[in-house]
């Protein structure tokens, strides 16, 4: 009894690590490029070139090489150069104001849209349709002058 307890106590010993690696994915440098931004160039570090985003991704790779998580290599580039460092905004206090104005502005178009397309489909158009030979009669004095225009020009 005593040994099957210990083996059971070694086999779940041996794989809690590989429980714990499976639970959390590898972290990549390219997963994470495209989230965070070079503090200099105020560009996303996939696409940033020069000392400084070689500085950060030779201390996100050193971070991945310690078995860090996403999250946790995140924590540590805002550690390390503050919240600017993030592409995207933290989603309270301000940073969820870059999320809900854009929404609240294109529902409030949307609204506006809904409320004035109607109105301006309904208003009578203010002269002839486009293509319609609608106007004016003309007099018989412009009707003549028409006509020897016409027959002076050729048409």
């Amino acid at each position: 009894m005593r040994r099957a307890a210990a083996a059971l106590a070694l086999t779940l010993a041996l794989l809690a690590p590989a429980a714990t690696l499976a639970a959390a994915p590898r972290a990549s440098l390219v997963d994470i490029e495209d989230e965070v931004m070079c503090v200099t160039c105020k560009i996303p570090l996939n696409i940033a070139e020069g000392p400084q985003p070689n500085r950060e991704r030779e201390l996100i790779r050193g971070l991945i090489d310690r078995g860090r998580t996403k999250a946790q290599i995140k924590a540590a580039l805002v550690a390390e150069y503050g919240p600017n460092v993030l592409a995207l905004p933290e989603s309270d206090g301000v940073g969820l104001t870059a999320y809900a104005v854009p929404l609240a502005l294109l529902a409030l178009l949307a609204a506006g849209l809904a409320l004035l397309l109607p109105r301006w489909r309904r208003r009578a158009p203010a002269g002839p349709a486009p293509g319609s030979a609608a106007g004016p009669p003309l007099s018989s004095a412009e009707a003549r002058r028409l006509d020897d225009d016409l027959a002076r020009y050729g048409g």
